[in-house]
């Protein structure tokens, strides 16, 4: 199915583009500003006095809303108008930012945030149908490409906006910024955005939408229990584990079985599809650990300030933004085996980097190795997702960029639940032998976290608790690191495996049946 072609003219092609870019800066800037605000939240005399299980719920809930809403959002748009659902998207992620601004609470902040994740979601699917609908064929492409290029500027910025509010205001004010942008947005949209829908509407998967939500919601709060218990015999961790696993497990034989699947499991019997989009999760889910833990290490074990902790992430960014292009321009030459492979094998080689990383490391190595990184991210991502859609027929090609971008969504998830769980409980195992000389219920309130700990030690006026509590983070960051590094080579040899020719001379196209529809 596609959408009813519009007749728009060029300069009105290219205010809907300005507007839709503009907008689309909302959804990049909050996958990165709320890290810079997590010291804070963490901290019991600062912030919300969150703990680590928590605040990687506060991470997750957007990627778990995000990744599992983004077909509802899309058959939505189809039925009702895709700018009438990207308008939608965008009042629910602006109120959203203010009940999180203001959450008095960690649940409160966790809820906020999955409700921004929804916002996201309707906001992504829409504007890409807008653009499609709007763009000839001859110009699409580079429409495509100019919206994308978003998220670049939003990762950017959203350190270095983050940083400037935290050390200026107070950690919430890092969500206001979102209110001007989705002002503007609205504006702009209902100046010259027009409103396509289907010609063929699709109908929506409720069931689909319950049963996948419910089962990755299950797997991440099994995993994330397992961090704050550090007993996985412990019938709160393999219990939501095993019923994530079986849900997610009817969810797919579900969508398998309906002749119009929102998400069709059928395209993963191509091998190469399969084989890339696992290599992104992988990819995903070793990033989304990292900016997480790489806060923690600069704000709270090195002492840094939130805005020079957005100034250290800057570099990668910027990486990212200079090894996309040269990615894509590799890959036509040698193929997307040798140029994403060898990416992502140097992002798993800066990840074993961060082995080196001490309380006193030269902040000109990190940046220097986030540099590095982010170059290798760009070379890895943009040649793989440009493959994996290219093996499809023409006709899948709608459907495959919608799964492609939800298992990014689920690689993010499964990233902050499990990654976040081994840094929890790998500096539990480490602080343990310097509070056990501690009373029980000072030793039970430093346990949780580096910021608990440092809490406890400020009131007992113990100056060496405190470096004890960065050492072992530290030593937690390391064994983390070490574990993102070894799923992200995997993820680099299946990624080499399957793309070790550089062409096919028949690529075989996924068979699905009649009814399945193209997204």
């Amino acid at each position: 199915m596609t959408v009813r072609d519009l007749s728009i003219s060029v300069p009105r092609q290219r205010r809907v583009l300005s507007v839709l870019v503009f907008a689309a800066v909302l959804i990049w800037i909050d996958t990165t500003i709320l890290g810079i605000a997590l010291e804070r939240i963490a901290d019991p005399r600062t912030g919300l006095g969150a703990t680590p299980g928590q605040l990687q719920w506060a991470v997750g809930a957007y990627a778990l809303l995000f990744a599992t809403a983004l077909f509802a959002a899309g058959a939505l748009g189809d039925r009702y108008g895709h700018r009438t659902i990207l308008v939608l998207g965008l009042l629910c992620f602006g109120a959203a930012s203010v009940w999180a601004a203001w959450a008095g609470g960690a649940t409160g902040l966790i809820l906020a945030r999955g409700l921004m994740g929804l916002g996201g979601a309707m906001m992504m699917p829409t504007s890409m149908a807008i653009i499609g609908a709007t763009f000839p064929p001859a110009r699409r492409a580079g429409a495509i490409a100019a919206w994308s290029a978003s998220s670049g500027i939003g990762v950017a910025l959203g350190p270095l906006l983050g940083g400037l509010l935290v050390d200026h205001f107070w950690w919430g004010s890092v969500f206001l910024v979102n209110l001007p942008v989705a002002a503007v947005a609205l504006i702009g949209i209902a100046l010259v955005v027009p409103n396509p829908k289907l010609a063929a509407r699709r109908r929506p998967d409720p069931i689909g939408l319950v049963l996948s939500t419910a089962g990755l919601a299950l797997l991440a709060y099994g995993l994330i229990e397992a961090g704050q218990n550090t007993d996985w015999q412990r019938w709160r961790v393999w219990a939501p584990v095993l019923a994530g696993l079986v849900l997610l497990a009817a969810f797919t034989v579900f969508e398998w079985r309906s002749p119009e699947p929102s998400f069709d499991p059928r395209l993963f019997r191509h091998g190469r599809f399969s084989a890339g989009n696992l290599a992104l999760a992988a990819l995903f889910f070793g990033i989304t650990g990292q900016m997480f833990y790489g806060n923690f290490y600069l704000q709270g074990a090195r002492g840094m300030s939130a805005l020079s902790t957005g100034l250290a992430f800057l570099p990668g960014a910027l990486g990212l933004a200079l090894g996309s292009p040269v990615g894509a321009r590799l890959a036509r030459r040698y193929g997307v085996g040798p140029v994403s492979g060898l990416g992502l094998l140097v992002v798993a080689g800066a990840f074993l980097a961060n082995l080196s990383f001490d309380v006193d490391t030269p902040l000109a190595w990190f940046c220097t190795v986030g540099f590095i990184s982010g170059v290798a991210m760009g070379l890895a991502i943009a040649p793989t997702v440009a493959a994996v859609i290219a093996v499809l027929p023409v006709d899948r090609m709608g459907a495959g960029s919608a799964v492609n971008n939800t298992v990014r969504q689920v690689g993010s998830v499964l990233g902050i639940a499990l990654l976040g769980t081994i840094l929890t409980t790998a500096y539990r195992d480490r602080i343990a032998p310097s509070l056990a000389a501690l009373p029980a219920p000072a030793r039970d309130a430093a346990t949780p976290s580096a910021e608990r700990t440092r809490a406890v030690a400020d009131a007992l006026h113990r100056p060496d608790l405190i470096d004890a509590a960065n050492h072992a983070f530290v030593g937690s960051m390391h064994v983390t690191a070490a574990a993102a590094a070894l799923t992200l080579a995997a993820g680099a040899a299946l990624l080499i495996v399957a793309f070790r020719r550089r062409t096919e001379s028949s690529p075989a196209p996924v068979k699905v049946s009649v009814g399945s529809a193209a997204r």
